[in-house]
């Protein structure tokens, strides 16, 4: 076993996202691996309490913390902030502070068909990112994710509904554990994955009605899906008194699976780490 006082001292990895779910997974695969880490949260009572870690106070629009967190940082972890409409102006002034801070190589969790005229709404704002970590001069590896296995259960309205105008587009899901261990891995050996944008996908790519039907076998319920029209997949979503960007990327959801933009399935995954990402039966199994 390393002393652990020789592994801080060791140049850290920074991971933000830590008191979350792909952040979270991401440090303690590190751990597993002895790699120091620094991890950036806004609110340090509630990081996780891990060896070999540090804990630096941060946010995403608050240039001089993120700096100071960031002294001797080479490799940073960054999710995406949470959907806003400043996200953007975050994102700029966070790879700003990074690129002040002497950051070397920047991991950042984009989305699957990130564009700039993207049908799901939110890929549009991954893409401006991409271009401008680009931009700033450091080193890159872009996770672009598609959906995620694990809030599959929440789409479920409490009629034993899914609702949503995606047809018999597919989707190729992916859990958040899995895509923190091929994160871990790329920030474990940033130099061989630079410059490298990876599809991260589960191995199937399912419709909506494939997904309920899923559901109803592995909860004993019985859960189907309702092909919404867009009229109504608005309307449907009017009574939740938010503004009009986060209903657009409500339905844009349902409207890039239609597409099957999201349908194509990656092996970066089981390639990168050696071992295949879980179906959705092998989560909802795990996950009773």
């Amino acid at each position: 076993m390393a002393d652990t006082a020789d592994l801080m001292s060791a140049v850290p990895i920074a991971v933000t996202g830590a008191t979350g779910g792909v952040g979270g997974f991401v440090a303690r695969n590190l751990v597993t691996r002895q790699l120091p880490q620094r991890l950036l949260v806004r609110t340090p009572s509630k990081a996780p309490n891990l060896p070999y870690c540090e804990v630096h106070q941060f946010s995403y629009s608050d240039h001089a913390a993120t700096s100071a967190a960031l002294k001797g940082v080479h490799t940073l972890f960054m999710v995406s902030a949470s959907e806003s409409s400043q996200r953007l102006d975050q994102h700029r002034c966070f790879v700003d502070a990074a690129v002040q801070a002497g950051v070397q190589h920047v991991v950042y969790t984009s989305f699957m068909g990130a564009a700039p005229d993207a049908i799901f709404t939110l890929a549009r704002d991954h893409y401006t990112t991409e271009e401008y970590i680009k931009a700033s001069g450091m080193r890159w590896t872009f996770l672009r994710n598609s959906f995620y296995i694990d809030f599959l259960d929440s789409i479920v309205g409490t009629d034993d509904v899914i609702r949503g105008p995606s047809g018999s587009g597919c989707v190729s899901i992916v859990a958040r554990e899995d895509i923190a261990r091929l994160a871990a891995a790329v920030l474990a050996d940033p130099n061989k994955h630079a410059g490298i944008t990876y599809n991260v996908t589960g191995r199937e790519a399912l419709s909506m009605s494939d997904i309920a039907a899923t559901i109803s076998a592995s909860r004993g319920r019985d859960v189907r899906f309702h092909d919404e029209t867009i009229e109504e997949a608005y309307a449907s979503r009017q009574s939740y008194g938010v503004p009009d960007w986060q209903i657009d990327a409500w339905v844009s959801t349902y409207t890039a699976i239609r597409s099957n933009v999201m349908a194509p399935v990656s092996n970066a995954i089981e390639s990168v780490t050696g071992s295949a990402p879980m179906t959705l039966v092998e989560y909802l199994t795990a996950n009773l």
